[in-house]
C-alpha cells in the first residue's frame, strides 16, 4: 500500500472520496506527495533560507504556519519537480494560502514565489 497509506486514507475520508476513487487515485497522489517531500528535504536548508531572505521582516518562526508551509512545498516543487509548470505551482500555492491562511496570505505567497522564480531563472513555463 505504501508508506503514506494511513495519511492517504485520512485525506480520502476528509475529502469524502468513494472507495473506488481512492483506489484509482492513491498511487499517483502518493507518488507525487513523496516526490514533493523528497524535493523539500533534499533542499531544506536552501529553501528555508531563501524564504526567510525573500520574506522581508519575517522569520520562519514568526510567519503564519500556513504561509510558511505553502511556501516550502511550492518552492520544493519549483526547484525539484521540473515537469510542473511554474504557473501551476503559483496558482495552487496562492489558492491554498488564500483558502487556509490570513487575508494577506495570497499576496504574500505570490510575492515570495515570484521573486524566487525570477532569481532562479524560472519562466512562466518550465522548459
Amino acid at each position: 500500500m505504501g508508506r503514506l497509506a494511513p495519511t492517504m486514507d485520512l485525506l480520502a475520508e476528509i475529502w469524502e472520496m468513494p472507495p473506488d476513487e481512492r483506489r484509482k487515485l492513491r498511487p499517483e497522489i502518493e507518488e507525487f506527495a513523496v516526490r514533493l517531500l523528497e524535493a523539500y528535504y533534499m533542499r531544506q536548508e536552501k529553501i528555508d533560507a531563501e524564504i526567510e531572505r525573500l520574506a522581508r521582516d519575517w522569520t520562519l518562526e514568526r510567519m503564519p504556519a500556513t504561509d510558511r508551509n505553502v511556501l516550502r512545498v511550492a518552492a520544493a516543487e519549483l526547484l525539484g519537480v521540473p515537469e510542473t509548470p511554474v504557473s501551476v505551482v503559483f496558482n495552487e500555492a496562492v489558492e491554498l494560502a488564500k483558502t487556509y491562511g490570513t487575508p494577506a496570505s495570497g499576496k504574500f505567497v505570490n510575492g515570495v514565489l515570484a521573486t524566487l522564480a525570477r532569481e532562479e531563472g524560472l519562466t512562466a513555463e518550465k522548459a
